[in-house]
């Protein structure tokens, strides 16, 4: 750590020894010897140059005796500068060994304070990890005494009821209790005036003491008020003697109230204090007491002596005797307040007796109340798990059922006639029926076109007397596997005026609501009853359509009504590894209730493709696309789960001879029916197990290409119409329907029933 000094003073020890090679000799050279030069000493670093700075004075340069002399006296006085530069590294080295040792001593202190502060440092993480644990612990306790307010099961109301009776017996317990400790405080404010009053009584002793003194001084003036006095003071003696025998008595009653107290709780301590000070001072009073007697006893020895001065104290002795009656009725009255406060005190300690009892009721109820709820405790503790190990199981049985059901299903939905359509016959409109056999009950639809049966069949069929509410019961389960993490896909499929948006987004009010209001109500209330067992949900919603293959923004901010090309965004579709699908500037937004969706949907409706047609008055120009994704995790288990519910509403296909579109709707009509045969190519080439997908061809498949395959869960709705005008319509949508209902796609699943259908699809 210090400088490496030993080399320089290794060359200067040489110069001082004059014995380096070709150094000088220590001596003249002349046999006589030269006077000895003066010893130089040198003071500072000027001496130093001053020397440095000597030169040879004028001798010729052949008198080299005289210049080796010089020269003789200059080394000298080198080596004596060399000498005192030693001399001089010398303390310097010293110096730098004391600041090493105690650099040293300061780098070992510091060594050590930095053990001590990383020892410290580890008990606080120690304890700031046992707090962290202590906090988790107790947010766990608190998540699952939330969990047992939304989830208890009828097998545990019985308990719950009973905890809540113990609870309310703990409260009238806690009420009488604290009844008790205000009638504790209200006996020790009673004993505290007992106290003043002998506090009072032993002022008036004093008071008695003194008097007694004046009586000694009137006594040597008279002798008949000596004999009086002599009296008075034995009845004195007797009244001291009973207030005596009062105060043994209340000590007694106090040592059988400690007795007592000796059971209680340690809220009694203090009283029980406050009467053992109440006894320390009746015995003080007591004492003093004897000690004034013995006072009056040493008077009536002084008043021997005073016998002489009767004479002259007749007269003062009359006004002696009114003083004494005075004091008579005083200590009559002191007598009468001491009788009082001994009731008192005998009523008092009756009730602290009587709040002893109760208080140890009380504590005896509290004790059983808490043991019940540690039990109670431990039970929920245990169905907690096992509510945790049925989700679990509950997750992968719905799954499995959803698997064997398929992952891709289809659902047919009827709409009912309205009134303006003028061309059905009858309230079934086109001869549509629905078999009643036990098989196909539910399942099949029956369709006449030109004399010939067509039979259809599906996971599932709605008439057209089926509400909102009936179709959405079959679709519930679907939308729980987003929460559980998987993506699901819904889409409705028809003709337009078919009833597609009538189905996914409904009408106002309750009772009209369609499939994306009640799905996103749903996964709202099931996550926020999943709060309770410790899961918390993020979700994140977009919506968009795609019109004329181009992808519009329907939540963009200041989005206009009309479309511009030349000024609109390019989206691009983009798939990653995991299955995930993100469109390059489409507005995300974070929504945390059903009220935030809803504003958005409007918002939507808004911003929408709509325009009339020959076939519709409010036709859907475009693929309508909402998107929800959903991110859980569950803090106490450590799980992770991320889903996406896809809720899209297609563009009805149309006949051009009979939708009559011209124009923009022309070319609107062609596009929706191209991408609607894209997305027929694509469905059959995965049921056929085709090496190539024909996912480029339209927008709507490739957005839709992780949704139509491996473990996603997938429903297509077709929506028909029931007025015979639309009879050709209907086929090609059930046909269609059909062929993929007989996909399998994903798992297999059982097999399903067709009919004889035309392979080839028909959009005009």
């Amino acid at each position: 750590m210090g400088l490496k000094v030993a080399p320089r003073r290794n060359v200067l020890s040489a110069i001082n020894n004059g014995e380096a090679n070709g150094g000088a000799p220590s001596a003249p050279a002349d046999g006589g010897g030269a006077e000895a030069a003066p010893v130089v000493e040198f003071g500072g670093r000027e001496d130093v140059e001053r020397l440095l700075a000597e030169k040879m004075k004028g001798k010729s340069k052949n008198d080299f005796k005289g210049r080796n002399e010089q020269m003789s006296d200059y080394i000298k006085k080198l080596r004596a500068c060399i000498r005192w530069y030693m001399e001089l590294e010398d303390g310097y080295l010293a110096e730098q060994e004391k600041l090493r040792s105690t650099l040293d001593a300061e780098n070992s202190r510091h060594t050590e304070l930095e053990a001590q502060l990383s020892n410290a440092i580890e008990e606080l993480k120690a304890a700031n990890l046992d707090l962290t644990r202590r906090c988790e612990s107790l947010e766990e306790t608190l998540n699952r005494e939330k969990s047992e307010k939304l989830i208890a099961v009828e097998s545990y109301e019985k308990e719950k009821q009973e905890r809540e009776s113990a609870e309310r017996s703990r409260d009238v317990l806690t009420v009488e209790l604290e009844r008790a400790t205000h009638d504790a405080k209200r006996f020790s404010e009673q004993l505290k005036m007992v106290q003043d009053t002998n506090k009072r009584l032993q002022e008036y002793n004093t008071s008695l003491q003194q008097y007694n003194s004046n009586l000694q001084a009137d006594a040597s003036k008279s002798g008949e008020t000596i004999s009086k006095l002599q009296k008075e003071k034995s009845a004195m003696m007797e009244t001291m003697a009973a207030l005596r025998e009062c105060h043994n008595s209340m000590s007694s009653q106090l040592e059988s109230s400690r007795a007592s107290q000796q059971e209680a709780i340690r809220v009694k301590e203090e009283l029980r204090k406050e009467v053992e000070c109440r006894r320390a001072e009746s015995k003080q009073v007591r004492d003093d007491r004897d000690h004034a007697v013995a006072q009056l006893n040493s008077l009536n020895i002084e008043l021997a002596t005073c016998k002489e001065q009767f004479g002259r104290a007749s007269k003062e002795c009359e006004c002696m005797s009114t003083k004494v009656s005075a004091l008579e009725e005083t200590c009559n009255t002191q007598q009468e307040q001491i009788q009082t406060l001994q009731k008192q005190l005998a009523v008092a300690t009756d009730k602290l007796k009587l709040a002893d009892v109760t208080a140890i009721e009380a504590m005896t109820g509290y004790e059983e109340q808490k043991e019940k709820i540690k039990y109670l405790e431990d039970r929920l503790a245990h169905a907690e798990s096992q509510i945790v190990e049925g989700d679990e199981l509950r997750k992968k049985l719905h799954n499995t059922i959803l698997e064997l059901k398929g992952n891709i299903r289809v659902f047919c939905r009827v709409r009912p006639l309205l009134r303006f359509d003028g061309d059905s016959n009858g309230p079934e409109g086109a001869s549509i029926s629905f078999p009643t056999s036990v098989e196909s009950a539910g399942r099949a639809i029956d369709l006449m076109n030109q004399g010939q049966k067509l039979s259809f069949s599906y996971d599932k069929v709605f008439d057209h007397n089926a509400s909102q509410e009936d179709v959405f019961v079959e679709i519930s389960q679907l939308v729980q596997s987003a929460l559980d993490g998987y993506k699901v896909c819904i889409f409705a499929y028809g003709q337009t005026g078919s009833g597609k948006t009538y189905t996914m987004m409904g009408k106002s009010g309750i009772d009209q609501k369609g499939i994306i209001p009640r799905s996103l109500e749903q996964i709202f209330k099931t996550s926020q009853s999943l709060e309770s067992q410790g899961w918390k949900y993020s979700m994140q919603a977009s919506m968009l359509e795609i019109y004329n293959e181009s992808i519009r923004d329907l939540l963009a901010p200041g989005r206009p009504n009309s479309f511009d090309m030349t000024t609109s965004k390019q989206y691009t579709i983009k798939h990653d590894s995991h299955g995930n699908t993100t469109v390059s500037d489409l507005t995300i937004i974070d929504v945390f209730s059903i009220a935030d969706v809803t504003n958005l949907l409007e918002k939507a409706s808004h911003s929408r493709s709509v325009g009339k047609t020959q076939m519709n008055e409010q036709s859907s120009r475009s693929h309508f696309v909402f998107t929800l994704k959903i991110s859980g995790s569950n803090e106490n288990t450590g799980q992770h789960v991320q889903g996406v519910l896809n809720l899209i509403d297609l563009a009805g296909s149309e006949r051009l001879a009979k939708s009559g579109s011209t124009g923009d709707r022309l070319k609107e009509t062609q596009s929706i029916n191209k991408s609607l045969s894209a997305l027929s190519d694509v469905i059959f080439a995965i049921g056929k197990g085709d090496d190539h997908v024909p996912f480029r061809n339209s927008k709507l498949t490739y957005l839709l290409q992780p949704c139509l395959g491996g473990d996603s869960k997938t429903l297509m709705f077709v929506n028909i119409s029931p007025e015979a005008s639309s009879v050709g319509e209907t086929i090609c949508s059930l046909r269609f329907a059909s062929r993929v209902n007989a996909c399998e796609i994903g798992i297999p699943r059982r097999q399903t029933q067709a009919r004889p259908f035309d392979s080839r699809l028909s959009y005009g």
